[in-house]
């Protein structure tokens, strides 16, 4: 038995199910599994530079914290355009629509190349003075411009892989974007100590090594991505007469992926933002703020994978004109999230210390840290049911109401609550809005979901529906 198939026997394929007829659960759960390995994958590229160059030096190690927020903010500028191309392809593929779906896969491949190039080189030009702007040392400056200029060039091919896994999501199929997702941390993880420490017949290139092993690795990833999507025999397929520029179908791009750029960059900008409140205490309470969050990064990883599948069950039963099934799905959803999430916020709830202790041995850090983790975890599960709710708004195409109840609930709430909470009553301020913001987005999502306005999608019909008519809309 091969190794697809053993995985098949575990995950399941899109093959496997039909997402738009029979059970609901079933299928939301073996579309969620693979995503949640396929992020912990991702977390392993972070946790494989850190490691490595946390061996390295520690002006090296302190440089990649200054690194990822800008990774992470350039990612969230482009992403919208992959969220649109899954979110149209579920929905094309849902109506049976196979040449919509492909011609929208085409379309979403050229105009995220387009502006991941764009992207990256704004980013190389202008790397110095951001990160001198998050505030790094002179010691740290140049280390982490090295290792950000890498990345910035290398964008496209990082952004690729991202397209691709969500174009693949989209049609059904979260085992094969897996599966190519783990040979790429594999790769990763193997080269970087060769060119970070100069081992064998590589120089030693420091900080720019990892960096340059993790643009090789992704590069090489959207080769495979792209020769499977072009192959066609595991999912969604692109052709090149699909891929020719059409800027009046990038209009229909922009509409549904320009909000969820919005949510991205917002929830990228408001973490910089909380961070300045961070700043604002000692280092114990900056050190307990960034094992929380890493702590919560991990926990909620079953979240965001089934908010996913949700995406992708919604915007697939929307085309079918099965909108009660996509409700069904996204009910669930947050019924078991609810439930799940609360069950691990006790667990948290009563092993804070230990859970802290892992990561520091300061006492102080730690006492801070299960502050923390206490206030917040036993509200995890109102994040399960946001996610839910979102997750289900963007597979409709309502990606501008799923990016709204992100910017109230980062925004508006948390960060408002956690400025004027802090100076009355300390750091405890901080904790505290994180649990009132979570709280609040659950019953918000909730509330606005139930007005059903979310059944009004309409992505797949009239104009630009088809490629015909997607050529002729300029």
């Amino acid at each position: 038995m091969g190794l697809r198939s053993r995985l098949n026997s575990i995950f399941k394929g899109q093959e496997e199910f039909d997402l738009t007829s029979g059970d609901v659960g079933k299928p939301l759960f073996f579309l969620a599994l693979p995503i949640v390995v396929t992020n912990l994958f991702q977390t392993a590229y972070n946790l494989a530079d850190t490691f490595w160059l946390g061996q390295y030096s520690t002006d090296a190690l302190a440089a990649i914290s200054f690194g990822f927020p800008m990774v992470f903010l350039l990612i969230s500028l482009g992403m919208g355009l992959s969220v649109a191309g899954s979110v149209l392809v579920a929905q094309h593929t849902g109506a049976g629509e196979q040449r919509e779906a492909e011609y929208a896969a085409g379309q979403t491949v050229t105009f995220a190349a387009i502006a991941s190039a764009l992207l990256g080189g704004i980013g190389y030009f202008f790397v110095e003075d951001f990160l001198r702007l998050l505030g790094a040392s002179q010691d740290v400056l140049p280390l982490a411009t090295s290792y950000m200029e890498v990345i910035a060039l290398g964008l496209a091919f990082m952004f690729g892989f991202f397209v691709f896994i969500a174009l693949m999501r989209g049609y059904g199929d979260t085992i094969t974007p897996m599966l190519v997702m783990f040979g790429s941390v594999v790769l990763n993880i193997v080269i970087d100590p060769f060119l970070i420490f100069g081992w064998w017949v590589f120089p030693e290139m420091g900080i720019q090594g990892a960096a340059i092993a993790t643009v090789f690795s992704r590069a090489l990833a959207m080769v495979v991505g792209l020769a499977i999507m072009f192959e066609g025999s595991r999912g969604i397929e692109i052709h090149l007469r699909d891929m020719a520029p059409d800027f009046g179908y990038l209009r229909r791009l922009l509409r549904i992926g320009l909000p969820a750029t919005i949510e991205g960059t917002g929830r990228a900008l408001s973490m910089n933002l909380l961070l300045i409140v961070v700043a604002l205490f000692s280092d114990t309470v900056v050190a307990a703020y960034g094992i929380g969050t890493r702590v919560f990064s991990v926990i909620f990883l079953p979240a965001i994978a089934v908010a996913r599948g949700v995406e992708t069950m919604t915007g697939q039963n929307i085309g079918a004109g099965k909108p009660d099934r996509a409700e069904a799905a996204t009910g669930i959803a947050a019924k078991v999230l609810f439930g799940v999430l609360t069950a691990a916020g006790i667990v948290t709830w009563f092993t804070a210390s230990a859970i802290a202790d892992v990561f520091t041995t300061d006492p102080a850090v730690v006492s801070v840290t299960t502050e923390f983790l206490r206030y917040v975890a036993l509200t995890f599960g109102f994040i399960g049911i946001m996610r839910a709710y979102t997750g289900s708004f963007r597979g409709a195409g309502k990606t501008l109401t799923a990016a709204a109840i992100s910017v109230l609930m980062l925004g508006i709430i948390r960060l408002p609550v956690a400025w004027f909470s802090a100076q009355s009553i300390g750091e405890t301020g901080i904790w505290l809005a994180f649990a009132v913001s979570n709280v609040i987005g659950a019953t918000i999502a909730y509330l606005w979901y139930r007005r059903g306005t979310w059944r009004d999608a309409d992505l797949t019909e009239s104009e630009a529906a088809s490629p015909d008519a997607a050529a002729t809309d300029d």
